[in-house]
Protein backbone atom coordinates (compact mmCIF):
# COMPACT_ATOMS: atom_id res chain seq x y z
CA UNK A 1 0.00 0.00 0.00
CA UNK A 2 2.65 2.71 0.55
CA UNK A 3 4.35 2.32 -3.19
CA UNK A 4 4.69 4.91 -4.86
CA UNK A 5 6.31 6.07 -8.52
CA UNK A 6 8.04 8.91 -6.87
CA UNK A 7 9.42 6.59 -4.47
CA UNK A 8 10.80 4.42 -7.04
CA UNK A 9 12.36 7.34 -8.74
CA UNK A 10 13.86 9.53 -5.75
CA UNK A 11 15.58 6.16 -4.53
CA UNK A 12 16.89 4.99 -8.14
CA UNK A 13 18.31 8.68 -8.27
CA UNK A 14 19.86 8.31 -5.22
CA UNK A 15 21.08 4.41 -4.73
CA UNK A 16 21.29 3.57 -8.29
CA UNK A 17 21.54 6.02 -10.95
CA UNK A 18 24.05 8.47 -8.45
CA UNK A 19 26.62 5.75 -7.60
CA UNK A 20 26.52 4.60 -11.17
CA UNK A 21 27.47 8.41 -12.89
CA UNK A 22 30.22 8.71 -9.97
CA UNK A 23 31.74 5.43 -11.36
CA UNK A 24 31.46 6.63 -15.21
CA UNK A 25 34.17 9.28 -14.12
CA UNK A 26 36.29 7.72 -11.20
CA UNK A 27 37.04 4.28 -12.70
CA UNK A 28 39.11 5.57 -15.94
CA UNK A 29 41.03 7.45 -12.94
CA UNK A 30 41.99 4.24 -11.42
CA UNK A 31 45.78 3.11 -10.74
CA UNK A 32 46.15 0.57 -12.86
CA UNK A 33 50.09 -1.24 -11.64
CA UNK A 34 48.92 -2.14 -8.17
CA UNK A 35 45.38 -2.69 -6.77
CA UNK A 36 42.74 0.23 -6.76
CA UNK A 37 39.47 0.54 -4.87
CA UNK A 38 36.13 1.80 -5.81
CA UNK A 39 32.82 0.74 -3.56
CA UNK A 40 30.05 2.37 -3.11
CA UNK A 41 27.13 1.58 -0.26
CA UNK A 42 24.88 -1.13 -0.91
CA UNK A 43 22.91 -3.05 1.21
CA UNK A 44 21.90 -6.81 2.42
CA UNK A 45 18.44 -5.55 1.64
CA UNK A 46 19.42 -5.28 -1.99
CA UNK A 47 20.25 -9.87 -1.92
CA UNK A 48 16.83 -10.98 -3.95
CA UNK A 49 18.89 -14.50 -1.94
CA UNK A 50 18.59 -13.31 1.08
CA UNK A 51 14.72 -11.54 0.96
CA UNK A 52 13.16 -13.53 3.50
CA UNK A 53 11.06 -10.24 4.97
CA UNK A 54 9.58 -8.47 1.52
CA UNK A 55 8.88 -4.92 1.96
CA UNK A 56 10.75 -2.00 1.14
CA UNK A 57 9.87 -2.54 -2.86
CA UNK A 58 11.56 0.95 -3.91
CA UNK A 59 14.64 0.69 -2.06
CA UNK A 60 15.17 -3.13 -2.35
CA UNK A 61 14.84 -3.02 -6.08
CA UNK A 62 17.16 0.47 -6.09
CA UNK A 63 20.07 -1.69 -3.91
CA UNK A 64 19.43 -4.83 -6.19
CA UNK A 65 19.84 -2.31 -8.82
CA UNK A 66 23.03 -1.09 -7.72
CA UNK A 67 24.34 -4.76 -6.79
CA UNK A 68 24.00 -5.05 -11.00
CA UNK A 69 25.50 -1.89 -11.59
CA UNK A 70 28.59 -2.96 -9.64
CA UNK A 71 28.46 -6.55 -11.39
CA UNK A 72 28.87 -4.92 -14.92
CA UNK A 73 31.10 -2.09 -13.87
CA UNK A 74 33.93 -4.55 -12.63
CA UNK A 75 33.51 -6.94 -15.64
CA UNK A 76 33.95 -4.23 -18.23
CA UNK A 77 36.66 -2.11 -15.85
CA UNK A 78 38.30 -5.30 -15.13
CA UNK A 79 38.97 -5.83 -18.74
CA UNK A 80 40.93 -2.71 -18.98
CA UNK A 81 42.73 -3.06 -15.19
CA UNK A 82 43.36 -5.83 -13.97
CA UNK A 83 44.28 -4.32 -10.52
CA UNK A 84 40.79 -2.91 -10.03
CA UNK A 85 38.39 -3.64 -7.37
CA UNK A 86 34.79 -2.35 -7.71
CA UNK A 87 32.65 -3.72 -4.36
CA UNK A 88 29.28 -2.76 -2.81
CA UNK A 89 29.88 -2.61 0.74
CA UNK A 90 27.02 -3.06 3.77
CA UNK A 91 27.52 -1.26 6.70
CA UNK A 92 25.40 -2.93 8.92
CA UNK A 93 23.02 -1.17 10.90
CA UNK A 94 24.27 2.41 11.65
CA UNK A 95 22.42 4.37 14.13
CA UNK A 96 21.26 7.24 11.72
CA UNK A 97 18.00 8.74 11.22
CA UNK A 98 17.25 5.77 8.38
CA UNK A 99 17.57 3.06 10.79
CA UNK A 100 15.64 4.82 13.93
CA UNK A 101 12.14 3.20 13.06
CA UNK A 102 13.70 0.05 12.69
CA UNK A 103 16.40 0.09 16.01
CA UNK A 104 13.74 -1.62 17.98
CA UNK A 105 14.34 -4.97 15.76
CA UNK A 106 18.30 -4.89 16.34
CA UNK A 107 20.43 -6.08 19.20
CA UNK A 108 22.34 -3.62 21.16
CA UNK A 109 25.77 -5.52 19.52
CA UNK A 110 24.21 -4.98 15.78
CA UNK A 111 23.76 -1.48 15.99
CA UNK A 112 26.76 0.35 14.86
CA UNK A 113 27.83 4.30 15.50
CA UNK A 114 28.83 5.74 12.24
CA UNK A 115 32.42 5.73 12.89
CA UNK A 116 32.59 1.98 13.85
CA UNK A 117 31.09 1.10 10.35
CA UNK A 118 33.13 3.20 8.95
CA UNK A 119 36.27 1.55 9.79
CA UNK A 120 34.84 -1.87 9.70
CA UNK A 121 34.21 -1.05 5.87
CA UNK A 122 37.88 0.59 5.04
CA UNK A 123 39.24 -3.05 6.80
CA UNK A 124 36.57 -5.11 4.51
CA UNK A 125 37.76 -2.95 1.41
CA UNK A 126 41.53 -2.82 2.51
CA UNK A 127 41.55 -6.58 2.73
CA UNK A 128 39.43 -7.63 -1.20
CA UNK A 129 41.78 -8.67 -4.30
CA UNK A 130 40.85 -8.23 -7.31
CA UNK A 131 39.34 -11.72 -8.11
CA UNK A 132 36.68 -10.49 -5.82
CA UNK A 133 35.80 -7.28 -7.96
CA UNK A 134 32.15 -6.96 -8.87
CA UNK A 135 30.71 -8.41 -5.34
CA UNK A 136 29.27 -7.12 -2.19
CA UNK A 137 30.44 -7.47 1.03
CA UNK A 138 29.17 -7.10 4.85
CA UNK A 139 31.06 -4.92 7.67
CA UNK A 140 32.42 -8.22 8.88
CA UNK A 141 33.93 -9.14 5.61
CA UNK A 142 30.91 -12.17 4.85
CA UNK A 143 30.06 -11.77 0.71
CA UNK A 144 26.23 -11.00 0.16
CA UNK A 145 25.27 -13.21 -2.26
CA UNK A 146 23.18 -12.04 -5.17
Amino acid sequence: SDLSAEKFHHLFEVNTITPALIAKYFLPKLNRTSPSRFAVLSARVGSISDNQLGGWYAYRASKAALNMVIKNLAIETGRRNKQAIIAGLHPGTVNSDLSKPFQGNVPDDKLFTPDYSAQKLLEVLEDLAPDQSGRCFAWDGQEILP
